[in-house]
């Protein structure tokens, strides 16, 4: 009729211990990148989106004519 025998304070323990090796493991995946391997993703996104830019098909209607921005005309 008994069930095994559970120490509470080892089962809070290794709870804790648990949850601090998820939370490390989720701070490595964050911050366990190499600031060179940052500067080089960082290096690789400048490239693509600046030649993501030199390609851009602009719309005839966003010209600059140097008028005013007013929607009035003031």
């Amino acid at each position: 009729m008994t069930g095994e025998v559970v120490n509470l304070r080892r089962v809070r323990k290794a709870k804790s211990r648990n949850l601090a090796e998820a939370e490390a493991a989720n701070n490595r995946c964050r911050f366990g990148t190499a600031k060179s391997a940052l500067a080089l993703e960082a290096a690789k996104k400048a490239l693509v989106d600046r030649h993501f830019e030199a390609h851009r098909r602009e719309p005839p209607g966003d010209l600059d004519d140097g008028g005013s921005d007013d929607v009035d005309g003031r």
